[in-house]
């Protein structure tokens, strides 16, 4: 027997929060009108595919980055690190961040529908992966936002010394403030997860992997950047899309062990 669709309730209720999501998210210059809009049809696909306990958790990432972004903006903008006009992103840097949370909704939507009896991708592995992919978006914006303030600035890949927003470049200070993105993040889903809905749980896991894998994905986010990004080989938004689906993988890949 098949998993019931989302309730009409449920759809309204999804409907809602993301409009209000996407309007405010537009008035406060998180997001331009196209990313507003992008992040409304992702909000969509995550709060009716996936669960609303993990829309919440997006909310979480959103708040966050927008604090991170406007932590010293005036500042970011006189030496030309911000992001658009007001910190705004577009609907790139939606689909960069929001592509694979989004995947991951779909599958286990899919997974559910197409054999639930041999239960494939079980929706409490899909919850960890899903917050795994949100710690290491949070982590990276963490590290770009915060980290850009320390003038102590060493390449990766050889541990140079190298000037702030070189890609690649990595301080102190945007460690300590990717590690406490990630740690907060996996945290704020544990306590979600546990207090709603005890099945989305997998034990320990369920904190302690979204919180490594959100770290060492900002970690490969700095390695692409100092390898692929400098050469041309991808830009920064593919390096977002690329490094968040690194560090799912290494989640799911701990997951089954």
């Amino acid at each position: 027997m098949n998993p019931p669709l989302p309730d009409a309730l449920t759809i309204v209720g999804v409907t809602i929060f993301c409009v209000v999501m996407a309007s405010a998210s537009y008035y406060r210059k998180i997001f331009n009108l196209s990313g507003s809009v992008s992040a409304f049809f992702v909000g969509m696909v995550i709060g009716i595919c996936g669960d609303v306990l993990w829309l919440l958790l997006l909310m979480v990432f959103l708040l966050s980055s927008f604090g991170a972004t406007k932590y010293r903006f005036e500042w970011k903008k006189s030496e030309g690190f911000q992001e658009g006009t007001r910190g705004e992103r577009t609907w790139r840097n939606v689909a960069a961040n929001g592509a694979v949370p989004a995947l991951i909704a779909l599958l286990s939507f899919v997974a559910q529908w197409s054999n639930p009896a041999d239960d494939l991708f079980p929706k409490n592995i899909a919850s960890y992966l899903f917050a795994s992919a949100i710690a290491v978006a949070a982590s990276d914006t963490a590290a770009s936002e915060i980290g850009i303030i320390d003038p102590r600035v060493y390449m990766i890949t050889t541990f140079e010394r190298t000037k702030r927003g070189t890609d690649g470049g990595v301080s102190l200070t945007g460690q300590l403030a990717a590690f406490v993105a990630a740690a907060y993040t996996s945290t704020v889903a544990y306590v979600l997860f546990a207090f709603f809905n005890e099945s989305l749980v997998s034990g320990p896991a369920t904190l302690f992997i979204p919180m490594l894998c959100g770290f060492l994905g900002c970690q490969i986010d700095s390695v692409i950047g100092a390898t692929l990004e400098r050469r041309g080989k991808v830009g920064k938004l593919g390096n977002n899309l690329a490094s968040i689906g690194l560090g799912t993988l290494i989640a799911f890949a701990l997951a089954v062990l």
